[in-house]
Formats: structure tokens, C-alpha cells, sequence
């Protein structure tokens, strides 16, 4: 007898294709996404789709107009303003926190650099990157920074496919830089003291902003200060 899928399971697979067709830019910024088309095309009917729309605009990605039309969600400068203050907010902060623990154990840092090396595709890349910051978030110990970087990772995740993406038109080289600059955190969690990791992390993020186009960054940088020491 066929087994046929549960309810979850269609909702799952619709959230997971429509996630990854939006991260992969696949569906632009502003494109419409019709419950009815998706579902035909995905071969399921229009509840698992909408259910996967609402999960995704938890996440950041899909925004629904006063008709009830769901869009791929269009980030603009301003949203990633607010999106790097709170990187530059938590992540140098969590690091400081983590080092101990990744002092003992950055294995599963290491783990990531080397799945991150092996990918072929940019959107593993784009996922391994964050989940390579998910790792420093989940050893900082603390929930409440934990639970407010993963109510931004759908974002963020967003916005780094489409820095990837323009990264990899120009220098053709997006998953060795970020298999170096992540190799330099995994290296200072292992033999640099936490003051210093906070530092390295807050360097990196910053460096983050330096991959935006200069043409999509029109708001105001915001000033921070870099406090390693030479």
C-alpha cells in the first residue's frame, strides 16, 4: 500500500523549495508568489502552500499586501541598517562568551570550514555561513541572544544570498573568502583570549558591510570601533 505524505510533510517540502528558491534568488525581491501556481507546480493543494507563506513571513521573507497577495519580501538599505546594528550588537558580544567553550571544543566550527570548502553550489555557502554563526550563538550560553539571532536569520540569510551572489559576479572566489575569514575565527576561539575573539567577530561583521554594492548602500554607515589590538 502507497503511503501517502502527511499534511506536514507537504507544508514542509513547499516551505523548504519556496525558501530555497527565494534565498537562491530564484524569486526576485517583489516577485508575487500565487498559492494557486505553486501549488500545481509543487503538486500539492493550496493549504500546505499558504501554511509555508505564513512560515515564511515569520521569517522575514514574504510580506503580504492588504489584498492578502504574498510577495517575496524586498529588503532595502534601511533594513540593513537595522540588521547590522544588531550584528554588530550581539555577535562580537557572543563570541566573547562562546570562547571558553570553543576553546575546549571548535570542532564543529571546523566541521563547517570544511563542508563550506567542499560545496559547489553558492547557496550552500550562504546557508554554511550562517550556520557557521549559529555554532558561535549556540555555545555562547546565552538563550535570549540565541533566540534573538534566529529571529533575524531568516533575514539575514536574504540578504547574505544576495551579497554571495554579487560577491561571486565579481571575484569569482565567494566560498574561499569565506572558508579564510571563517578559518580565522575557528583559529583565534582556539588560542586568542575572549576580549580578543570579540574583536575578530567585530571586524568580521564589519567586513560584511564592505560586500554591499556601493550603489545599495545609501544610508549612513554606523560607526564602530575596532578595539584589537595590532
Amino acid at each position: 500500500m502507497k503511503v501517502l505524505p502527511s499534511s506536514k510533510q507537504r507544508s514542509d517540502h513547499a516551505l523548504a523549495v519556496l525558501r530555497s528558491r527565494i534565498i537562491d534568488g530564484v524569486l526576485e525581491p517583489g516577485a508575487l508568489l500565487a498559492e494557486s501556481a505553486a501549488a500545481r507546480e509543487l503538486g500539492v493543494s493550496r493549504v500546505p502552500v499558504r501554511e509555508a507563506l505564513f512560515a515564511l513571513e515569520r521569517d522575514g521573507l514574504v510580506e503580504f499586501s492588504g489584498s492578502g497577495r504574498a510577495y517575496v519580501k524586498e529588503l532595502s538599505p534601511h533594513d540593513f541598517e537595522e540588521l547590522h546594528v544588531l550584528r554588530i550588537a550581539m555577535e562580537p558580544v557572543a563570541a566573547r562568551l562562546a570562547a571558553p567553550a570553543l576553546r575546549k571544543d571548535a570542532s564543529a566550527l571546523e566541521k563547517n570550514i570544511e563542508a563550506t570548502s567542499k560545496v559547489s553550489s553558492l547557496i550552500r555557502v550562504t546557508h554554511l555561513d550562517l550556520d557557521f554563526h549559529d555554532i558561535i550563538l549556540e555555545a555562547c550560553g546565552n538563550a535570549r541572544l540565541l533566540k534573538l539571532w534566529r529571529s533575524i536569520r531568516g533575514e539575514l540569510e536574504l540578504w547574505l544570498g544576495r551579497l554571495h551572489r554579487s560577491r561571486q559576479v565579481q571575484t569569482r572566489g565567494t566560498r574561499a573568502e569565506t572558508v579564510r575569514s571563517h578559518q580565522r575565527l575557528a583559529d583565534a576561539f582556539r588560542t586568542k583570549s575572549p576580549a580578543e575573539c570579540e574583536c575578530l567577530m567585530r571586524q568580521h561583521i564589519l567586513c560584511w558591510r564592505e560586500w554591499l554594492p556601493t550603489m545599495e548602500v545609501q544610508a549612513k554607515s554606523v560607526e564602530t570601533p575596532i578595539c584589537c589590538p595590532p
